[in-house]
């Protein structure tokens, strides 16, 4: 039985302009332990599936159709009270952006404290946020912060506990957020876009950082980025988004080596190769489609070099499973 299961999730936002499917129709496993990248272009639904896993989609957005299932049991049917126990005990996530996530008035320890004291791991004081260090505080307490925030790399625990958010770099930001994600150990990670906006060393210690954390405690991750060297860097198996579907999935190496969708093709392609002679970098022409105004048939299909008019004509493509075991959602593979 896999760990994660999404199964036809549906996600929509009604607009002025109309229903926007953000995410449509969606299916993948995550095993336990494994690491699965996300990718696609901005736009394609990435983010919104992370949410929607989470069921914290904001409002006016809701999931329509489909199920997410955590360890056989399905998520859409629990009370909001029973998800609360689910987010950051069972299933955490690193958002995007630290600066906006991070509370700027409370110290970063006391922010750690709170996801313990959440899930009843530390003992609460009177059900209300106080600050870590104030006195009669358990020792304890003291011990499992600084823990969390060691496992991550943050030097000088004691000091950094009592510092506040704008007092650290955007990369160590983003440490403190996977140490309130990881304080609970948690067996599903997602990661969204953790390494975007750091420099290529930072982000190499983040991507380190969470091999480690999966190494360590078996923590199963889902990264979501738009960048394919990042994924092909760290994870195991790789889900191509285009308009909120599935366009290709299977293991990272068969996908990278030998891609099938021609939007996973038109994606590599744009990424530049150092040591290639008079090479130019080949951007997929054209823009993400507009949700509220799909074209029939292929979402893809306006910017596809290989489209023929049947894939404009069809209701909707289905997804195709290959002799190798990959997923992938085109007609040239009927």
């Amino acid at each position: 039985m896999p760990l994660l299961e999404l199964r036809g999730l549906t996600t929509v936002f009604p607009t002025r302009r109309g229903l926007v499917r953000a995410v449509d129709g969606l299916s993948f496993q995550l095993r336990r332990g494994e690491k699965l990248g996300i990718v696609g272009e901005s736009g394609s639904g990435k983010s919104v599936t992370l949410l929607s896993i989470l069921r914290l989609v904001p409002d006016p957005g809701q999931i329509v159709d489909g199920d997410v299932r955590f360890r056989g049991q399905s998520l859409l049917g629990r009370s909001p009270r029973e998800m609360r126990r689910v987010r950051g005990r069972e299933i955490a996530m690193i958002f995007q952006d630290p600066m906006t996530t991070l509370n700027p008035v409370f110290l970063v320890g006391e922010q750690v404290r709170e996801s313990l004291r959440v899930h009843n791991i530390v003992s609460p004081t009177n059900g209300v946020l106080t600050r870590l260090f104030d006195r009669g505080r358990k020792a304890s307490e003291r011990r499992r912060v600084w823990q969390a925030l060691a496992d991550v790399g943050i030097p000088a625990v004691r000091q950094s506990a009592r510092r506040y958010p704008h007092q650290f770099s955007g990369g160590m930001q983003q440490r403190v957020l996977a140490a309130i994600a990881l304080a609970c150990e948690p067996q599903i990670l997602l990661a969204d876009e953790p390494t975007t906006a750091l420099d290529v060393t930072i982000q190499a210690q983040i991507l380190d950082l969470l091999n480690r954390i999966n190494q360590k405690h078996g923590t199963a991750i889902v990264l979501v980025t738009h960048n394919l060297a990042v994924v092909a860097q760290f994870c195991e198996t790789i889900v191509v988004m285009y308009a909120g579907q599935l366009m290709e999935k299977g293991p990272i190496d068969q996908v990278i080596e030998d891609p099938m969708h021609p939007y996973t093709r038109g994606l590599l392609r744009c990424l530049p190769r150092i040591g290639a002679r008079r090479q130019r970098v080949d951007p997929i022409p054209g823009l993400v489609p507009d949700l509220a105004n799909l074209v029939p048939g292929c979402p893809f299909a306006p910017r596809c070099d290989v489209a023929t008019p049947k894939c404009s004509r069809m209701e909707a493509v289905p997804v195709r499973k290959m002799q190798d075991g990959r997923l992938v959602r085109c007609l040239l593979y009927r």
